[in-house]
């Protein structure tokens, strides 16, 4: 067993300790949220400690990884001191909105010599995984042309996203998911062009962005942070290819809330043959997925190699050239 701790019980770091709860190899000890009533509540509900200070929780818990679940704008703060104490550390996206703050935290977790990896969720997410397998086979041939898209109401339980300095908005909140999983599976990226829709706070909170590839790959990524009231959370993905074409849809709940009655269907289309679905196991929790990986590496003491910390800054590097591209309606070159 690996024993955890987790920074922050908003939606995100709920589903962290529920991940935990459910699994056999993950121990969640403690629970810190300077949130009395939240914490003390996550705590109960998760048979562990709570503390309202992070840094007592740090000094007094045996644990082996520090999961953050907190607010963008407090990122590197709690990297910073997981790192100090020595404590492996996984932090939820957007890890940060500055490449200098990246920075940092890289240093950080390599002077104290600790395992230091960004949760992108989606590279665990089950169809995701499958699509990535068969575009790793060669299944698809030549790409001809990928889409992806993330489209939700605005979070409701809490207002910081609403500040730009705080989450960066659509952008970096939802969009990222998407351009995260498109670097992983087609490499660096060349050049992005993007048009959206700024809120009154100055937040881009519906992005289309065109993507170039090094390796020849064109892409087209939509995310949307402020769609239309009971609009339901929707991500898809679409992979082109000469000889097949693969099409995943999900239709959930508000804001992903209830992944477990949505709308889900992955389907491979192959010239020749007639449509099938691809085999996915959707019972696979991809937050429980994600932690567990983590923690195996922290165990083995190995590089977590499927989310590698050069990728993770690459991805704030083409994020912050979207939002270049936003701003001045130009190309621009990675």
């Amino acid at each position: 067993m690996v024993n955890v701790v987790i920074i922050g019980t908003g939606f995100i770091g709920n589903a962290h300790a529920a991940a935990c709860r459910n699994s056999k190899i993950l121990n969640l000890t403690a629970i810190c949220d300077v949130n009395e009533e939240a914490g003390k509540k996550a705590a109960e509900e998760n048979g562990c400690a709570y503390y309202k200070d992070a840094q007592e929780m740090l000094q007094k818990e045996d644990a082996a990884v520090v999961d953050i679940c907190l607010p963008t704008f407090l990122h590197e703060k709690f990297v910073l001191l997981a790192a100090k104490y020595k404590k492996n550390v996984i932090c939820e996206k957007p890890v940060t909105l500055t490449l200098a703050s990246m920075d940092r935290m890289i240093q950080a977790a390599a002077d104290a010599n600790v395992l230091f990896m960004v949760a992108q969720v989606v590279r665990f997410w089950p169809e995701y995984v499958e699509i990535k397998k068969l575009y790793d086979a060669g299944k698809f041939g030549d790409i001809k042309m990928v889409y992806a898209s993330r489209l939700a109401q605005h979070p409701n339980w809490a207002e910081w996203h609403k500040d730009p300095k705080n989450s960066g908005g659509g952008l970096f909140d939802l969009h990222l998911h998407d351009i995260d999983f498109l670097r992983y599976i087609f490499g660096e990226v060349k050049s992005v062009y993007a048009v959206g829709w700024r809120s009154r706070t100055g937040c881009w909170n519906h992005v289309t962005t065109s993507l170039q590839f090094k390796n020849g790959v064109r892409a087209v990524a939509e995310g949307a942070f402020d769609m239309t009231e009971n609009y339901p959370f929707t991500m898809s993905l679409r992979i082109v290819g000469e000889s097949s074409t693969a099409d995943y849809r999900l239709i959930a709940g508000l804001n992903l809330e209830d992944v477990g009655s949505s709308t889900r269907e992955a389907m491979l289309y192959e010239t020749g043959s007639e449509p099938t679905q691809i085999p996915v196991d959707t019972s696979v929790d991809a937050y429980q997925a994600e932690l567990e990986y983590y923690a195996d590496c922290v165990e083995k003491g190995t590089t977590p190699k499927k989310v590698p910390l050069a990728e993770s800054k690459d991805v704030v590097r083409i994020i912050l050239a979207i939002q270049e591209s936003l701003e001045t309606g130009d190309v621009v070159e990675l």
